[in-house]
């Protein structure tokens, strides 16, 4: 089994890492960070001295990217998985288009994403990653709530059996 984690170095992100290497011990993952590299905004700046600064600090995102990628494959393997980095810079797409597709490029038989469990506005206006996924992919996902999410639910239930 090969598995795709999109990991973007969050509390949600390193617990979606954790539970994958429970549930699945010893399985061979790509642990993905998709970027959004600055680039796009190059072509607003043609010839602005901000340019050169702009390049510059995309050039160290891109540093920050692979250490996040490669420090959420290093969890994963001091819990089990055979894990690899992997970063996407994604210009034209949306994080969620990059996983889909690296799921597909690595022929990923089930993508992970961690989850915040936000709710109405809050949702409506960011997006939700894991949404975007599930709904784009032909390939088995799951998405894995937070551990504060995943407690308050519990906590709910065990309110409403009394």
């Amino acid at each position: 089994m090969s598995i795709l984690i999109a990991y973007d170095g969050s509390p949600d992100a390193r617990h979606a890492v954790e539970e994958t290497a429970r549930l699945f011990p010893g399985a061979s993952t790509v642990v993905l960070y998709a970027r959004q590299p600055l680039e796009s905004l190059a072509a607003y700046l043609e010839g602005h001295p901000a340019l050169e600064d702009l390049c510059d600090l995309d050039a160290r995102t891109l540093d920050a990217s692979e250490h996040l990628a490669a420090e959420g494959a290093e969890r994963a393997r001091a819990l089990g998985p055979n894990a690899e980095p992997r970063v996407a810079s994604v210009p034209e797409k949306t994080a969620a288009e990059a996983i889909v597709d690296v799921a597909e490029e690595t022929d990923a038989s089930l993508i992970v994403l961690g989850s915040r469990g936000r709710r109405g506005l809050s949702a409506l206006l960011s997006g939700s990653t894991s949404t975007r996924v599930v709904h784009s992919t032909s390939r088995s996902t799951l998405i894995i709530p937070s551990g504060p999410l995943a407690a308050a639910r519990r906590d709910g239930r065990a309110g409403a059996e009394r």
